[in-house]
């Protein structure tokens, strides 16, 4: 009797760029909480499946162990990356090894756009994890040294801090979604209202 196949897992999407979705595979980066969602060779190969550019249904391998090991130090180059472009030192106070990381994975090929007779673009590569894993290095090494870098914000809802792209035009987003961490942000301050007034 063979068991049933497990359905492939979600990830959080939303955060204007594919490299700040990336970086969020580390849910609680820095704390005692912190969770790795790419926890196998078939997780990281579900991730570009979603969030790639490949058609719905696009076969997507699942990677050797050396490949998701490579994919978790890309995703660690980034966050070090983006953390110097933020800082006062800008991209050039990045670390050596880190820099080396990002522009190695830049410098493979990227998934390549075709349209077909339909009128249907797809996009295809000979290795569509590896190919993802490049486009995700070079839109880091593009938003590191872009003035979009200043509208990088940190997601203000408890237990998240997760990293997006505000797009909004005053400039004043909070959260990383307002679905999930905005809507928890406004139950609790619901809450916190009631509770005042029930005190008085």
């Amino acid at each position: 009797m063979t068991s049933a196949t497990a359905p492939p897992r979600r990830f959080r999407t939303g955060s204007g760029r594919i490299c700040l979705d990336y970086l969020r595979t580390l849910r609680l980066r820095g704390s005692a909480d912190a969770a790795e969602e790419l926890d196998g060779p078939e997780a990281l190969a579900d991730w570009v499946r979603q969030l790639g550019p490949y058609a719905a249904g696009a076969a997507v391998p699942a990677p050797a162990p050396d490949t998701l090991e490579a994919a978790r130090e890309l995703r660690e180059a980034v966050h070090a990356l983006l953390t110097a472009a933020r800082s006062g030192g800008g991209p050039a106070g990045c670390p050596a090894g880190a820099r080396e990381t990002v522009n190695g994975f830049a410098a493979h090929p990227v998934p390549v756009p075709a349209l077909d007779g339909r009128g249907v673009l797809r996009h295809e590569a000979a290795r569509p994890v590896d190919a993802v894993l490049a486009a995700i290095a070079r839109d880091a090494l593009e938003l590191a040294t872009s003035p979009a870098l200043a509208r990088v914000r940190e997601c203000a809802g408890e237990n998240c801090a997760a990293w997006f792209l505000d797009t909004s035009r005053p400039g004043s987003r909070r959260w990383c979604s307002m679905d999930s961490c905005g809507n928890q942000a406004k139950k609790q301050s619901l809450r916190a209202k009631r509770a005042a007034g029930e005190a008085h």
